[in-house]
């Protein structure tokens, strides 16, 4: 799953680059789907990540105000910054107590280290799968969702 991780990072900071192309307006625009615009749903990728690794940890949540982060360098400069925390659980647990009962704030049901970590990646590929929907509208080729080829880590 590590490799995983590693492939939604390395995709997301090819969005932020594609990003950096687009008005500001178009970065807030309101859209079907996701969490509203493309700077909210990248906003959103980075907070879920984040929220669940802090429940993984036992450490508290710190919920990310979308209204704090209106451009997409100080996007960028948040998920920098989560993720280099971030890192240091990747490579020391990922493979570690994978069975684990994690217990969510903000759900009654328990979750294994395992089951959180896949459904991360694949709440962030679903993200993907839209913000590539909106930068074709944009009149911009999406970033490639390919796996195979990526140096990873």
């Amino acid at each position: 799953m590590k490799s995983l991780f590693l492939y939604n990072w390395q995709v997301r900071e090819e969005w932020f680059a594609l990003c950096e192309q687009l008005p500001c307006e178009e970065l807030l625009k309101h859209r079907t789907g996701g969490v509203g615009s493309i700077l909210a749903t990248l906003i959103h990728i980075i907070d879920v990540e984040y929220s669940w690794f802090c429940a993984i940890h036992d450490k508290e949540d710190r919920p990310i105000e979308a209204s704090s982060f209106q451009t997409i360098e100080a996007v960028k400069a948040l998920s920098d910054s989560l993720q280099s925390e971030l890192q240091s659980y990747l490579h020391d647990d990922m493979d570690r107590e994978s069975q684990h009962l994690v217990d969510v704030p903000w759900d009654n049901a328990m979750y294994s280290r395992s089951a959180i970590y896949a459904h991360l990646i694949a709440h962030e590929i679903h993200h993907i799968g839209q913000l590539s929907v909106w930068a074709r509208e944009a009149q911009l080729e999406p970033v490639s969702a390919g796996f195979v080829g990526r140096k990873l880590g």
